[in-house]
């Protein structure tokens, strides 16, 4: 009984990463990525009238410089459309191509339809389908890691997955907690099936939905719909219970790592970069600290373009992609954490 369990087990861990057709093994590797920052720059300074010395003030608790807002008239397709065209130019295909897209986004267009429609429309991927997945903060690799299975389990072979947020247009701007963190972007990754040890290796996803009320737009949905009295009580924008949050991401951030590295057979010491979803220097430090891992491993964009929820792994990747820091054969973890409360990663051998 007990071979039998233990046999199970490693199967169950066998299949949660890969899958096969006959004999044939199916990874999904990156073939091409892209990203939009705005283009309007919001330094810290634009923040005095909520704080005194509000450079000084976001930056030591933050790491944060400066972020980027949407245009009014931009909304998180436009941001999504951007990055998915640069990603399809990069990996050489055209939009026909493409079998599925996944958009993560907790600012959608509108409430319905999908923001991954609006996207599919305007980049032509007519034989795809397209759908949205909200998972706050982790909502890009909540979305990496469906284009995956959809990938390994044989039934397509092209998969876009982009993540893509503007808080610019849910923020409290007079809530010096919460406003200060956050700009607008979008990046995209394409996946494809490739039989070569590449690409996707192992997943860690997980989520505990006792943590909802911490991270919320309270008057939003059928819950509590948005009328004159809920905006009047700013309760149409965003709130964050800041320090419980900190101390649910310095908590999480390790397990995704042990994970990770224990499901992919490895140390942590044969990762070559980490790129942690980007909310707060502070936390990469203690991270840094903990598992006595070079700073200059982690990925950070946060000094230049703040929190940018769903976006921010997938700017990192992209930036870093380009510059060519990432290198064929690396071994990259990327990891997302957020409201739901929800956490996750990915070991990809580029």
């Amino acid at each position: 009984m007990e071979a039998s369990r233990i046999q199970d087990n490693v199967t169950r861990e066998l299949l949660h990463g890969m899958c096969s057709i006959g004999e044939i093994m199916i990874y999904s590797q990156v073939i091409g990525s892209g990203a939009y920052s705005p283009e309007r720059v919001v330094k810290n300074e634009f923040f005095e009238e909520l704080v005194e010395n509000a450079d000084e003030w976001v930056f030591s608790r933050t790491g944060i410089r400066e972020r980027r807002f949407a245009r009014e008239d931009q909304a998180t397709s436009d941001l999504a459309t951007i990055a998915a065209k640069q990603a399809l130019e990069a990996a050489g295909i055209d939009a026909s191509e493409i079998d599925c897209l996944v958009v993560g986004t907790s600012t959608p267009d509108m409430i319905l339809p999908a923001t991954a429609c609006i996207v599919q429309h305007n980049i032509g991927a007519g034989n795809a389908f397209a759908f949205d997945v909200n998972s706050v903060c982790s909502s890009f690799v909540y979305a990496l890691e469906v284009a995956d299975n959809f990938i390994k389990c044989g039934k397509y072979k092209t998969v876009m997955a982009i993540g893509a947020d503007t808080y610019s247009k849910i923020l409290d701007f007079e809530d010096k907690s919460t406003c200060p963190l956050f700009g607008d972007g979008a990046g995209a990754v394409i996946l494809k099936a490739t039989e070569e040890a590449k690409g996707v290796l192992c997943t860690y996803m997980r989520s505990d939905g006792s943590g909802w009320p911490l991270i919320q737009v309270p008057s939003s949905g059928s819950r509590k719909p948005v009328t004159a009295e809920t905006i009047a009580a700013r309760e149409n924008t965003f709130k964050m219970a800041g320090k419980q949050v900190y101390v649910f991401a310095i908590d999480v951030i390790p397990e995704i790592i042990v994970e990770i590295c224990r499901k992919g057979g490895i140390r942590t010491t044969d990762l070559d970069y980490i790129i942690p979803h980007q909310a707060n220097v502070r936390m990469i430090d203690f991270i840094a600290k903990k598992f006595d891992y070079p700073r200059d491993r982690f990925l950070l964009n946060l000094d230049r373009c703040g929190n940018t929820s769903a976006a921010s792994v997938a700017l990192v990747l992209d930036e870093n992609l380009r510059n060519g820091t990432i290198k064929p054969g690396n071994l990259v973890l990327t990891m997302g954490f957020g409201g739901g409360l929800s956490w996750g990663g990915l070991l990809i051998r580029f």
